[in-house]
Order: structure tokens, then sequence, then C-alpha cells
């Protein structure tokens, strides 16, 4: 599925399976469609025949992703390849789970009209979700104990998943992105929030704190501006976008969005400069820290606010040499798309693995 076509020989191997065994677990799966033989195979030495690789049929199945803001549903209608054929946005009618959960399914007939159905349908949330799919908390929806996978489930024939919207993002990054192939690699996003992930040895590292925004409070700056918890400097209160556009539009007097306070920055502003510059020395060391910690292969760096490292980037290397030995190569940093479609994206990845892992 990740890997492309492959021989029968080969995935007998991976799965540890004897040839038998391996046809007989595949018959089925050819006859349904899910999977196809794919012509042009190496040739096997011991019949003296091409063999015929099997790969996936990736709109044997579809599914359904969708990420929850605080004031809106953004849908996406992917392949079993996690490739997006459709997106859809919706405004949240309320707070409330029941017509949230309302509007998901809703998005989900929708974005799949035309098509014979779909396999799964993946939310992601802001906050601290159970496995069960419970939202503990749910940072941007003022959700407490909310057992939102079951009210999915009540609503719709379709396999649901809830899940973190970090998690689910990390997990798109490493089934069919940018982390395909890499063993051990580390996810931070800046936005709304401030969020983490890792994945080592090829999986994911599950926690059942994930969620609580621990790394949002990491310390960066002791004289930076003061976070709700009263922490001086500390990621939430350098790196979010609220962050940076509070302080610019105190700055100036006036409000500005996050991308004025980029453009501003960019154009030499000097409070603008200051601010930008200094959010970037902050991520720069936030980075270093989690290198330092974990080692990764690679640094992930996704968010909406993911432009501020292309903006402040000298800002950004320094504060990562100042919190690294001077002899060790700075790990391969690569930016994310910052479209909240990779976030719905991720939604759908969620809903695919537990499709197909079976979980």
């Amino acid at each position: 599925m990740l890997d492309g076509p492959l021989s029968r020989a080969e995935l007998a191997r991976r799965v540890e399976l004897s040839a038998g065994s391996l046809t007989r677990l595949t018959k089925p799966m050819l006859e349904s469609g899910l999977l196809v033989e794919v012509p042009g195979g190496p040739t096997d030495p011991r019949v003296g025949r091409p063999s015929q690789p099997l790969d996936i049929v990736p709109t044997s199945h579809h599914f359904v992703g969708v990420k929850l803001t605080s004031d809106t549903a953004l849908g996406v209608l992917t392949t079993l390849r996690a490739e997006v054929i459709a997106s859809e946005e919706r405004p949240l009618p309320s707070h409330s789970p029941e017509e949230v959960a309302d509007l998901v399914v809703e998005l989900a007939r929708s974005l799949s009209e035309g098509r014979p159905g779909i396999t799964g349908i993946g939310v992601s949330v802001g906050g601290h979700v159970a496995g069960s799919g419970d939202v503990i908390h749910g940072d941007f929806l003022d959700w407490e104990d909310v057992s939102f996978q079951q009210l999915l489930a009540e609503r719709t024939d379709a396999q649901v998943v809830v899940s973190n919207d970090v998690t689910a993002v990390t997990e798109a990054i490493h089934w069919f992105g940018a982390g395909r192939g890499i063993s051990r690699f580390c996810l931070l996003t800046i936005g709304a929030g401030i969020g983490y992930g890792l994945v080592v040895h090829d999986k994911l590292v599950h926690t059942t704190e994930a969620g609580l925004g621990l790394i949002g409070h990491y310390p960066l700056d002791p004289n930076g501006p003061l976070c709700d918890r009263g922490h001086h400097g500390c990621a939430s209160a350098m790196l979010t976008t609220d962050a940076i556009t509070s302080q610019i539009s105190t700055a100036l007097g006036r409000p500005v969005r996050y991308d004025e306070c980029l453009d501003l920055a960019k154009n030499g502003d000097p409070e603008a400069r200051r601010i930008v510059g200094a959010a970037g020395h902050a991520l720069g060391r936030l980075i270093a820290a989690a290198s330092n910690f974990t080692m990764p292969e690679a640094v992930m760096l996704g968010g909406e606010g993911v432009q501020l490292a292309i903006i402040a980037q000298d800002e950004l290397h320094a504060g990562l040499q100042q919190d690294r030995h001077p002899a060790a190569v700075p790990p391969p940093l690569i930016l994310q798309d910052p479209s909240f479609t990779q976030w719905a994206r991720g939604a759908a990845v969620i809903a695919i693995q537990t499709f197909v892992l079976g979980r």
C-alpha cells in the first residue's frame, strides 16, 4: 500500500507468510477489487516467466477526513492512498456536540455524493482525545468529556474514528508525506496552538498525554511575554498566531492579521521586525530542544503559522545554533503545507489506518 506494487514473494517475506498462505489471503482481495495484479514484473527464475506484482486499487475505498476548529469544519474526501479528490468547508452552527456531529455526517454525505459510499470517517480535534474517541478536553470547542465518536457512530453506518489533530497529521506525514522512509522524525506545529508529534523506529509514539499541549509551555525566553498560565516567554506566549498578532497589534495601535504581521516584518517595519524576529529565535530554540532530546533524522514544521520560519529564517538559525553543540549537524528542516486541508487529510489518514490495520 505504501511502497507501491510488490511481488508475492516480497509480500510473503514482509508479512512472514508462506506463498500458499499469501495466495489464500489475497484471493478474496483480488476478487473484491481491493488488489490488482500489475503486469511487467521481474522474471521468476523458478518458472521462467514474469511475476505479476500486487498493488492496491486506491479508488476501491473512499474516506472522509474532517478537521474541527473553533468555528469551522473542513472536510476532504480521499482515496485509499490519501489522495484528496474533493474538499468542502462549513461553519459550525454551535459548539453543541450533537449539532457538530450532525454537521460532520452531513459534510461526509455531501463529499461522497455520486459515489457508492465511504468506508470510514476520521475527525481530528485540538485537545485531549482518548483511545475510545472520547474528547476529554477540546481546547477550541469548550468540550469536556464528550463521547464524540459514539455520537458519530449513531449517525452513520461508516466506520468512524476521532483523534487528536497533531497525532492525525503526524500519521499523514508518516504514511503518505515527507516522513515516508524516515525511521525517526518529529513534527512541530505552530498556529492557534503548539503541537508535537514523534515517530521512532518507523512508529508513532503514542501516549495518553497527547493533546495536552505539554510542549506549548516549554520555556524559550525568560524576558518574553506572559502566557495565560503566567509563564514568561514559553512557546505558547512566543509562537502562536494569536501571540504574535496581539503583540504587533498592541505595538501598532491597530488590529493586524497574521499574514500582515509577517508582511510588515518582511518589509522592515521596526516593531513587526522585532516581534517576528524574537518569535523566529524562539522557534529555533524549540527546534534545537526537540533535536537534542530525540535526535531525529529530520524535523517537520507544520501548522498555519509555518511561514514564520521563512520570514525569520536568520533568527531561527541563530536560536537553533545557540542551543546546539558546535559540532552537531543541523537537522533537515522540512516545511509542511500550512493549509487546513492538510489537517483534514490527517483525519482521513487515521480512518484509513483504522480500516487497513483493523484497530
